[in-house]
């Protein structure tokens, strides 16, 4: 098979569908790479790196396009990348489409088979291609968090851990799953008192242990949600409903009760954000305000550390890659593969980005086989 990896362009994404180690991974089952020049430059990867590991080099992101029959990226295709698809083509990437018509509608259009990391699942139920670039997020949750604390970021001018004689920041985490996992771990390093929040009983206890009781867990209701947030410094929205827009936890009316200064950072905001004010943002401009309550929404997190989350992407997402281009759509016939598959030959086949955008689906089993 020809696999293709175009350059990144959403912006202030440094990461890169395949490293070099992944190309050679390629190569040696027989298969023909094409990547675009200065893809891997975020990494510290040259195009001469690439042509070492066995890849061809390609002037445009159109001539991959044009030549492979699989296109693996990070980020969820751009406008321009929609009109380069077609029909046969095998997309494989990030998607979160439960937030985004054009995108839907784009990848509809092209007749593409598009297959999601995000809902790609595994054997007890995991999200296993999601997992490494949440671990990263959740982490940088906690950084973010720190750094729109300070004064001049609009934070109400607190350090994370405090000195002694003077509290730390009261961070709390909605959603206990990696995301919310990973933030804890970070925040209570730098010294924050930390509050979890989740609808899980079992994941409670199991945070309780894996923390030794050094953070506080609350289970989720409306009431304990708000009362922890006007309670807060930081707000960090870890909240997952695999395919589903994030359901909306923290209102604009709350925010007109938290502390001035206070900060939300939306790590759900790939899914559409938990919180009512969230809109997306970037690395180059990451945060606004609303209320005076400072917003951390940036949607490609882990772009701010390419290397780390390409290499972690990479170990994650490899497997299923060579099945596909060993295989073709045979390899759909692993249901923990077919669970990624969110657009095929012009109709959704995952049932929650259907229901998230109105848009009817059809049981993925039944597109491949039609």
């Amino acid at each position: 098979m020809q696999v293709g990896v175009p350059k990144e362009i959403k912006v202030q994404e440094h990461r890169v569908g395949l490293t070099p180690e992944a190309v050679a991974a390629y190569v040696s089952r027989g298969h023909k790479v094409i990547v675009e020049t200065q893809a891997g430059l975020g990494i510290g990867a040259t195009d001469e790196h690439y042509r070492s590991a066995g890849a061809e080099i390609s002037d445009t992101a159109a001539e991959v396009f044009e030549v492979s029959d699989m296109i693996v990226k990070v980020k969820e295709p751009q406008p321009a990348e929609w009109a380069m698809l077609r029909e046969g083509q095998i997309l494989y990437t990030y998607l979160h489409l439960a937030p985004d018509r054009p995108q839907t509608d784009g990848l509809i259009a092209s007749g593409c088979t598009a297959i999601a990391y995000e809902t790609v699942t595994d054997a007890v139920g995991g999200l296993p291609l999601l997992a490494p670039m949440s671990e990263v997020a959740g982490r940088l949750s906690a950084q973010a968090t720190a750094w729109s604390l300070e004064r001049h970021n609009g934070g109400r001018g607190l350090l994370m851990g405090g000195v002694p004689g003077v509290a730390p920041a009261q961070v709390s985490i909605i959603g206990g799953g990696v995301v919310g996992t990973n933030a804890a771990r970070i925040a209570l390093g730098m010294g924050a008192e930390v509050t979890i929040l989740d609808r899980s009983l079992a994941r409670l206890k199991q945070l309780d242990e894996m923390f030794d009781g050094r953070i506080r867990t609350l289970y989720a209701t409306n009431h304990s949600t708000e009362n922890a947030v006007l309670e807060s410094d930081a707000v960090v929205g870890a909240v997952l409903i695999p395919g589903k827009a994030a359901p909306k936890l923290v209102t604009r009316d709350m925010l007109s009760r938290m502390r001035s200064g206070a900060v939300l950072v939306d790590v759900a905001i790939d899914q559409g954000g938990c919180f009512e004010t969230s809109r997306a943002t970037t690395h180059a401009d990451p945060t606004y305000e609303v209320d005076g309550i400072v917003h951390y929404c940036v949607a490609n997190m882990p772009g701010a550390v390419p290397r780390t989350s390409s290499y972690a992407l990479g170990n994650a997402t490899l497997s299923h890659g060579l099945a596909l281009a060993d295989q073709g759509l045979e390899a759909l016939a692993d249901p923990h593969l077919r669970a990624g598959l969110n657009v095929h030959r012009g109709q959704i086949t995952n049932a929650a980005v259907g229901e998230s955008l109105d848009l009817p689906s059809i049981d993925p089993e039944r597109a491949i086989a039609a």
